[in-house]
């Protein structure tokens, strides 16, 4: 009688985590399928993912503002919490000034974007040098090739390329996040199956 018991938990337990799997993977699969519609979403309408991404990250900013203001009072030091105040105003202000004016803090936004994709791509190639003799580096130097000619695109057409780069980038972003996501949740449901 008690090995019968043993059994029929052993029997149950696998059930059960079959089941949560399968309820998470479904959420996950539902999560994707959104996913992939707002990147979608976001790539048709760029200008419109631009502001509402600006804003988003705007908000960010006053979230970290605040943080670094409640943090400045943990610091200790004079000089840390007087440093620690000056960054939580300033993300809190550059927070707030694109809330205010999402248009022109889009604008802002993809040209520090444009900035960074030179900075990435430069040191990408100075990586890819240093990396020559290994196989793969040439992968670097594709990849910092590409992110130059990204980084020219966006800043020879600045501010223009406002209403397209970061729209456009962030639709990507969810686009194929959401495709990865699909795939690694089909691919788990299918292996517990």
């Amino acid at each position: 009688m008690a090995h019968s018991m043993t059994g029929d938990i052993h029997k149950a337990m696998p059930n059960s985590i079959t089941g949560d799997i399968h309820k998470a993977t479904t959420w996950s699969i539902v999560l994707s399928v959104l996913m992939i519609a707002a990147g979608v979403l976001a790539i048709a309408s760029p200008a419109i993912a631009g502001v509402a991404a600006t804003v988003f990250f705007g908000w960010l900013l006053i979230f970290s503002g605040m943080l670094h203001l409640v943090y400045a009072w943990q610091a200790g030091r004079a000089g840390a919490v007087v440093w620690e105040i000056l960054v939580g105003m300033l993300y809190g202000g550059i927070g707030v000034y694109l809330l205010a004016q999402p248009v022109a803090g889009l604008a802002s936004l993809t040209l520090a974007l444009a900035i960074y994709l030179v900075t990435e791509g430069v040191l990408e190639f100075v990586l890819a040098f240093q990396l020559r003799p290994l196989p793969g580096s040439g992968w670097l130097l594709f990849d910092g090739i590409v992110t130059l000619v990204l980084a020219a695109m966006i800043g020879s057409a600045w501010p223009v390329s406002s209403v397209w780069a970061v729209g456009t980038l962030v639709g990507l972003s969810m686009f194929f996040s959401g495709i990865t996501r699909l795939m690694l949740s089909v691919a788990v449901r299918q292996v517990v199956a």
